[in-house]
């Protein structure tokens, strides 16, 4: 029940249980957009045959940039599921195409149906990898309750630069609550990544960093802090596909043109210095586009 709901560092107190709503605008029942199958996570998750991906509507952030902006936005977001047994049914259904790899994605504002899927999954005999894909503006208390159920962490470290979380995400705080997030992280599972006899992840943390255009310092000082209060033994993966989102007349500073190469180059250049030497650098190409059509059933067959 959550009747003064504190899921996310934002505390907004919403009594979800009774249809209030905080700045995530979602009730207790669970609402999710998508559960597709996804093969564009990185290789040691998503193998051959993919991850389950289960893309919870709404978010606890609001990023102008947001690639997933069908779903995410607090106002109009659509949604397919919502109840938890449609939800267990079609990720029963999807995850037998995949390598049993489930993944949950944005689930901060919604993380309370985590243990209620997966404790419903394992009466069904299903017992997934689990991989918890995160924008990293989590309380500890609510990682903490995930502990039993989570196998793979994912945060996605997007700002050292609070001026920046304020200003493109509308997240106050942000660095100090992500950096204690990745210490609990980094409590839990260590830099080790755990992988089976077919190199897919089991166990770990992958730190996961998207390059902005003209934010090169934000991204210098994100990898310095994880080198020095976490390990540069981690997997980093450093994303250079921003691309600016359509719909939207006008975007602060840089953020209306892609990624310059000399720009995730010094980034990547700067992660060899620190020592980092575990994880994946990304091609750059304004011909790539991430962005999934969330009006298909299966949200990443094609791109738009």
């Amino acid at each position: 029940m959550l009747k003064n709901c504190n899921l996310c560092p934002r505390g907004c107190g919403a009594d979800r249980s009774n249809g209030k709503m905080g700045f995530c605008n979602c009730a207790e029942k669970p609402t999710v957009s998508s559960i597709c199958v996804h093969k564009g996570e990185e290789p040691v998750l998503c193998g051959e045959k993919g991850v389950c991906n289960v893309f919870f509507s709404h978010c606890n952030m609001q990023c102008c940039f947001c690639q997933n902006v069908d779903i995410s936005r607090n106002a109009t977001t659509e949604y397919r599921y919502n109840s938890l047994e449609a939800i267990i049914d079609r990720i029963v259904e999807v995850l037998a195409k995949t390598e049993n790899v489930l993944g949950f994605v944005s689930p901060s504002h919604q993380a309370h149906c985590i243990p209620y899927i997966l404790d419903e999954l394992h009466k069904r005999g299903f017992h997934p990898t689990t991989i918890y894909n995160t924008n990293a503006y989590d309380t500890v208390e609510t990682l903490r309750k995930l502990e039993p159920y989570i196998d793979i962490y994912l945060p996605d470290f997007k700002y050292s630069d609070n001026r920046l979380a304020m200003r493109y995400s509308q997240t106050p705080g942000y660095f100090e609550t992500a950096a204690k997030a990745l210490l609990e992280m980094y409590r839990q599972k260590g830099s080790t990544l755990i992988t089976d006899e077919h190199d897919i992840a089991c166990s770990g943390l992958i730190i996961r960093h998207l390059v902005l255009p003209g934010c090169v310092e934000n991204s210098k000082n994100a990898l310095s802090w994880i080198a020095e209060n976490l390990s540069c033994n981690v997997h980093l993966s450093l994303m250079a596909q921003y691309y600016p989102p359509k719909g939207i007349a006008e975007l602060p500073d840089s953020l209306g043109r892609f990624v310059p190469y000399e720009e995730y180059a010094e980034v990547c250049e700067h992660s060899r210095r620190l020592g980092f030497h575990r994880g994946w650098e990304q091609e750059l190409s304004q011909d790539i586009v991430y962005q999934p059509c969330f009006q298909n059933e299966e949200s990443f067959e094609k791109n738009i």
